[in-house]
């Protein structure tokens, strides 16, 4: 597969001495306009990669901000077509920044995977973080994905051991998701020091950047995981940003888009010194 969007992106980051900053939100939260507004808004902030969110009805690895979140969207009647049409919007703003669809097998298996792999790569997507597909059913998607030039990430956990790792690692690209707790998004992370020894004994096994995400919330933790990682993942605390700037109806305010890219600037400057002497 020739060199993607998220390859160079990487690379980038890496000659620039810091982490990259991979963000998620969830499309069409609180509504597809402001999501919109939202995700062309990133990059500016500081955002080197975007995950883009699925909204699913049963989100099952997800913590509570990230479960109100796919419900704010679905209530507000998001669909996998609009989700595509939110990437092909961006792209006519921006052509550089890597896009990856992150969610559930189930809304890309009912419009057949094979398809919907074409659809989404003349959309804009760079790839995908599907978190409920084991590596032995790589045939379902990810190989397709990979044929068509897409990456296909996959997650490894505390719990991926060295005997396990090589069957999570043989179609993974782009980058390896490390998950730093063994829970659902949001936790906290309580061991940063174990976090960077899983880091870099998967490294020991892959030439593939690392990024680790699920629990990180501030700036020093950024820069404290950004030491050792080569991707620092954030999701919650953009979600809960957007949740905190809504209205007593749950609607978007003036300050809703503000509010998460205050968040993504603050964490990019914790991965802008994260190998600072």
């Amino acid at each position: 597969m020739s060199q993607t969007r998220i390859d160079r992106r990487f690379k980038a980051c890496a000659e620039a001495g810091r982490p990259a900053l991979v963000t998620f939100i969830t499309a069409g939260d609180p509504d597809l306009e402001t999501s919109q507004v939202v995700l062309n808004s990133l990059p500016a902030a500081g955002a080197d990669v975007i995950e883009l969110g699925m909204p699913f009805s049963d989100p099952m690895a997800e913590g509570i901000p990230i479960q109100l979140a796919n419900q704010r969207a679905l209530a507000a009647g998001q669909t996998m077509d609009k989700t595509l049409d939110m990437v092909r919007a961006f792209r006519e703003q921006d052509q550089d920044t890597p896009v990856i669809l992150m969610g559930y097998y189930n809304p890309i298996y009912v419009r057949d995977p094979k398809k919907f792999v074409h659809v989404a790569k003349e959309a804009g997507v760079d790839g995908f973080i599907i978190v409920d597909i084991p590596a032995e059913a790589d045939d379902e998607l990810c190989i397709p994905a990979l044929e068509a030039g897409l990456n296909f990430i996959r997650l490894a956990t505390p719990t991926t051991d060295d005997k396990r790792l090589p069957a999570v690692l043989a179609n993974t690209s782009g980058f390896v998701y490390y998950v730093s707790v063994t829970g659902i998004t949001g936790a906290d992370i309580k061991d940063t020091g174990r976090v960077a020894t899983a880091v870099n004994r998967i490294k020991g096994h892959t030439e593939l950047p690392v990024a680790v995400g699920f629990g990180v919330k501030t700036a020093d933790q950024a820069a404290n995981i950004g030491k050792d990682a080569d991707g620092v993942v954030v999701g919650s605390v953009l979600v809960n940003a957007i949740r905190e700037s809504l209205d007593g109806e749950g609607k978007a305010t003036a300050t809703t888009v503000r509010a998460v890219t205050d968040v993504v600037s603050d964490l990019a400057s914790g991965c802008a010194r994260a190998r600072s002497a």
